[in-house]
C-alpha cells in the first residue's frame, strides 16, 4: 500500500508540472510590451507633452514609471500589462529613477529641479519635497533606498544626496556627500544610474560619459573604480543598473544594449559575460526585475521627433540564467 501511495503521489506531482506552461519558470507568459499613456497632458499643462518615460521600480508585480518633464507617475500589474496614472504631473516638477522602500514610499529624482519628492502609494500623496542642490548646472538622475536612506546622483556635480531614514521609517533633512578617491567628473553627463549591495553596505554608480563603475561607501562617499574585463571594457552610455547578487546589469542606453557583468563580492572588479538585446529597444534607460530571470527596461526613446505622440512602453527581457541571490526587488536592500 505504502509503494502505491508513493507511486500515485509521483503520477500526481508529474501531472501537475506538466499542467504548468512550458514558459512560466522563465516569466514569459508576463506580458512581452507594457504600453505606457499616448500624448499624456498633465492638469494645468496647457498642451500635452507625451509621458516621456525614464525611471523605473518593480515592487512585488507592480510597476511604477516616470514622466520625464511632468513628474507624473504610472502604475500598473506586469501580468496584465494594465495600468493608470497613480500621480499627475505638477508644473515644476520631474521624475528620472525612482525607487521604492518597504513602507510604500516612492523616493523619485527630480532631474534639472534640483529636488527629489517622496509619494505614499496607498494615498497617491505627496509626503515631502526635498531641495536637494541649488547648484547650477544640476542634475538629480537616480536614486536607491536602503535601509539607511535614500541616496541621489547628480551628474553634473561630484556629490550623492542622502535622505536619512531613521527609526520607524522617520525621514531626515537632506545630507550632502562629497565623492572622493578614484571618481573624478570630466566634461559631459557624469554619474547616472545608482544601487546597492545586499544590506547596504556598499552603493555601486555608473559614469556614464567614461563608461566607468565605481563602488562607493555610503558613510564617506570614498570611491573605488570597479575595474572591468571582458566584452567591449566599459559601459558607455552606461544609464539604469541593477545588481542582483553577483550579477550586474547596466542598461547602456543609446547603444540599445544591457550589459550583463559577473561581479566580486566586494565590487571591486567584473567581467563583463555577455549582452542583452532586443529589437524592440528603442533607447532603453532603466530598468527592474520580476523574479530571478525576467527584467523590464523602459524604452525613453531619446530623440523621437514626435515625443508628445510618440509611443512609450516597457519591454520584457528574459535572462534566462542564474543571477545569483536573488533580492526580489531594490526595497529590501
Amino acid at each position: 500500500m505504502r509503494r502505491l501511495t508513493v507511486l500515485l503521489a509521483a503520477l500526481v506531482a508529474v501531472a501537475a508540472l506538466a499542467a504548468l506552461p512550458s514558459s512560466a519558470h522563465k516569466g514569459t507568459n508576463l506580458p512581452k510590451t507594457i504600453n505606457l499613456p499616448i500624448g499624456y497632458q498633465a492638469p494645468g499643462f496647457p498642451e500635452p507633452t507625451g509621458f516621456q518615460p525614464e525611471g523605473i521600480v518593480i515592487d512585488n508585480k507592480t510597476f511604477y514609471v516616470g514622466s520625464i518633464p511632468t513628474g507624473a507617475i504610472y502604475s500598473g500589474d506586469v501580468r496584465t500589462g494594465q495600468g493608470s496614472t497613480l500621480i499627475q504631473g505638477v508644473t515644476g516638477r520631474a521624475a528620472i529613477g525612482i525607487d521604492i522602500d518597504k513602507r510604500d514610499r516612492l523616493f523619485v529624482a527630480g532631474g534639472n529641479t534640483g529636488k527629489a519628492f517622496v509619494y505614499d502609494v496607498r494615498t497617491r500623496s505627496l509626503i515631502r519635497e526635498y531641495t536637494l542642490t541649488t547648484l547650477s548646472p544640476r542634475f538629480i538622475n537616480d536614486v536607491v533606498v536602503t535601509h539607511r536612506g535614500a541616496y541621489f546622483t547628480d551628474s553634473n556635480n561630484q556629490q550623492l544626496y542622502r535622505i536619512p531614514i531613521g527609526r520607524g521609517g522617520a525621514l531626515g533633512d537632506v545630507q550632502t556627500l562629497p565623492l572622493t578617491g578614484d571618481l573624478s567628473f570630466s566634461a559631459g553627463f557624469n554619474l547616472n544610474g545608482i544601487d546597492a549591495n545586499w544590506g547596504g553596505r556598499w552603493l555601486v554608480v555608473v559614469q556614464s560619459n567614461e563608461g566607468k563603475l565605481f563602488r562607493v561607501n555610503p558613510r564617506t562617499g570614498v570611491t573605488r573604480e570597479l575595474a572591468l574585463t571582458g566584452g567591449d571594457g566599459n559601459v558607455s552610455m552606461g544609464d539604469g543598473i541593477l545588481l542582483l547578487g553577483r550579477t550586474l546589469y547596466v542598461v547602456q542606453n543609446r547603444l540599445n544594449k544591457i550589459a550583463v557583468i559577473r561581479v566580486d563580492g566586494r565590487l571591486r572588479s567584473g567581467l563583463i559575460k555577455r549582452y542583452l538585446t532586443d529589437p524592440l529597444f528603442d533607447v532603453p534607460t532603466t530598468i527592474d526585475n520580476v523574479g530571478p530571470h525576467v527584467l523590464y527596461a523602459v524604452n525613453a526613446r531619446f530623440g523621437n521627433l514626435s515625443p508628445t505622440t510618440a509611443l512609450y512602453n516597457l519591454i520584457r527581457v528574459d535572462t534566462n540564467g542564474n543571477n545569483g541571490k536573488h533580492n526580489g526587488h531594490k526595497k529590501h536592500r
